[in-house]
Formats: C-alpha cells, structure tokens, sequence
C-alpha cells in the first residue's frame, strides 16, 4: 500500500474515534472540535510516511498538541476579548446553569478536575479512549515502563481525590466530629458500608 492509501484507510477507520477524543477534551467548545480533528489529519497527511501499523495512539499524540494549540490560542482570544470589554459580564449577560444540569456521576469529573492535566490525560486515554499501557506509552510519547508508573500514580491521586470527597462534610451539616457512643466518624460509615 502506498502511504496515501494508509493514510486514507487511517482518515477512514479513525475519523470518529479522535473527533470524540477532540470533543471530550474541549467540553463546553464543539465549535472548535472540527477545526482541531482538521488539524490533526493534515498533520497526518504532512507525516504519513511515519504513520505506524496501529496509527490511532499515534493520531491520539497528534491531538494532544493540536489541543494544546487551540487551548492556547482560546485563552489569548479570551484574554482579548477580557481586555476589550466584550465579555458576557460587560454587557450584563450571564449564563446560569439550571438546577438539574449536573451530569451523572459528577463527583467523578469533579474529582478528576483536581488533579494535574498530566494526571486527568493518563486516566482519559485509558478510561474514555480504551487504551492499554503501550498504546499510552506511544500517545504520551513516552516508554511504557513511564506510561505505567504515570497510570499508576494518576489513580493513585484520583483515589485520594475521591476520598477526600467523601469524607468532607455536607454543605450545612452541622461541626461534625465523632459519634459520642461509637468514637467513629458517621460521615465515614456512611460511605464505607
């Protein structure tokens, strides 16, 4: 096969697979997922002599800096625009969320958005994107004795994200402290047992 029948077969066969990828990492700013999928394959089409056998970890690599870019030039548009007055608090305008707009399992994202970005892009790859410790290793551009140390520590700090979660006290809910009779903490018991 030539390198533009593989890099065809590659569009084909992983077109959805990084635009998902591309979506979930630009939450809140799909309109802005088609222009970096875009720039992922034209960087595939400039490199396709390099394409490996299994090119998806490889296209995953490719986003992860094309995502970089555009985060970068999101947050200098939007300091621009901060400094032109043409945000949505100058004009009166506000966006309030409804009161049943919370995902499902939120305390998961939330738990992930505590952690480093090097952190939450480990978990990502193998939890959203399915991919196993060598298929990290070639997204990260790393070995996969590093991909695997990372995944570890990267649950390792969510686990303790989590926990903390769990732990701290309700919104309201009064000094806590120990349960006099038992000398246990309840809020641990409630989530424990």
């Amino acid at each position: 096969m030539s390198n533009d029948e593989i890099f065809a077969a590659a569009y084909r066969e992983h077109y959805w697979a990084v635009s998902r990828y591309v979506a979930r990492r630009l939450d809140g700013r799909t309109s802005e997922v088609e222009e970096v999928v875009a720039e992922v394959f034209t960087v595939a089409w400039r490199r396709r002599s390099d394409l490996p056998a299994s090119p998806l970890p490889w296209l995953y690599g490719v986003a992860r800096n094309c995502l970089s870019n555009a985060v970068r030039g999101y947050g200098r548009r939007r300091r621009l625009m901060d400094r032109l007055g043409n945000d949505e608090t100058a004009h009166g305008r506000q966006i309030v969320d409804s009161p049943d707009s919370e995902r499902p399992a939120e305390w998961v994202h939330d738990a992930l958005a505590r952690l480093s970005p090097a952190d939450q892009e480990v978990l990502r790859l193998t939890a959203w994107e399915e991919l196993g410790v060598e298929e990290v290793a070639v997204a990260l551009g790393c070995g996969s004795r590093a991909a695997a140390m990372r995944l570890h520590r990267a649950r390792r700090r969510l686990r303790a994200e989590i926990d903390r979660m769990r732990i701290a006290p309700a919104p309201g809910a009064g000094t806590g402290g120990t349960d006099s009779d038992s000398g246990t903490d309840p809020s641990k018991e409630q989530f424990h047992g």
